[in-house]
């Protein structure tokens, strides 16, 4: 398994000249917030007990668990095949060769519940260290777990902080001119990898240009959301631009209730100076 790397002297200026270059090459954009720092195929042992329930019965339940970067933003669990139950494990009879190695695909099945090609169970010839071990389709499964506490939507990234901060900074959201909401109290968002997010009290948003809709997402950080709001201008409509968390995870608990907008979609001032757009996967 590879160990936490340790970056000094001359590769620690190639490090940065290396993230220089990323940087650049995204959308020609700067950023003004730390990146993820694993590289892809990384694994790293989990230090905290992780479960995962199908139509009631547990799937898995491990101490064992490995986590493995798929690509850089977040980890997925890879499960040792000891501790994942056998008798929802349904064999497919279908070896495939993946990129992390050869597997055997696998369903899974829980009284009536059936989740074909859910599993893959690693075999000899695979990356070092996963040979073995089972990798799940997160969404194949009803509930996970890592100790008492549910996790949504993937493993919590080891790497990434997440902090809930509150401010005076004076923001302002516009969209075509129109201001969407102000605020000089808002709680601002630090989450690694990610642009600041600022969220603002209900009552600096106008609602006048807000139109709920039914989304609703999940965050493994700050939980699932509890409303979504398209922002309609004219003619024009621009969907799902705002959000909020009513009930945010205990870490995230300042941001509960407010409202916050993407940074890629719409125009933010934050004391007078006026933010490019960033560019990510939400954009």
């Amino acid at each position: 398994m590879s160990k936490e790397p340790s970056i000094s002297g001359s590769a620690a200026t190639q490090h940065m000249a290396e993230r220089d270059r990323t940087t650049r090459a995204v959308g020609e954009s700067v950023t003004d917030y730390p990146q993820m720092i694993a590289p892809v195929n990384d694994i790293e042992p989990v230090p905290r007990r992780v479960r995962a329930f199908l139509g009631g019965a547990v799937v898995l339940d491990t101490t064992s668990a490995l986590y493995v970067w798929e690509w850089p933003n977040y980890p997925q669990y890879y499960i040792p095949l000891a501790d994942v139950n056998p008798a929802v494990l349904v064999d497919e009879e279908r070896p495939e060769h993946l990129s992390r190695g050869a597997a055997k695909r696998h369903g899974l099945r829980a009284g009536e519940i059936a989740r074909p090609g859910a599993a893959h169970v690693y075999t000899d010839d695979a990356l070092e260290g996963l040979a073995g071990t089972v990798r799940f389709e997160w969404a194949a499964l009803d509930a996970w777990f890592e100790e008492d506490e549910e996790v949504f939507v993937h493993p919590r990234n080891p790497y990434v902080r997440v902090d809930a901060l509150r401010s005076k900074r004076t923001v302002r959201v516009e969209l075509d001119g129109v201001v969407l909401a102000e605020s000089s109290s808002p709680v601002m968002v630090f989450e690694t990898g990610l642009p600041t997010r600022y969220y603002l009290d209900r009552t600096a948003v106008s609602f006048d240009h807000l139109v709920p809709t039914e989304t609703v997402t999940s965050c493994p950080y700050k939980g699932r959301t509890s409303g979504y709001w398209s922002v309609c201008i004219g003619e024009e409509l621009y969907p799902d631009l705002a959000w909020a968390y009513d009930f945010p995870t205990r870490q995230l608990l300042p941001i509960a209730g407010l409202i916050a907008f993407y940074n890629e979609k719409v125009d933010l001032t934050v004391d007078g100076e006026r933010l490019e757009r960033p560019t990510t996967h939400f954009s």
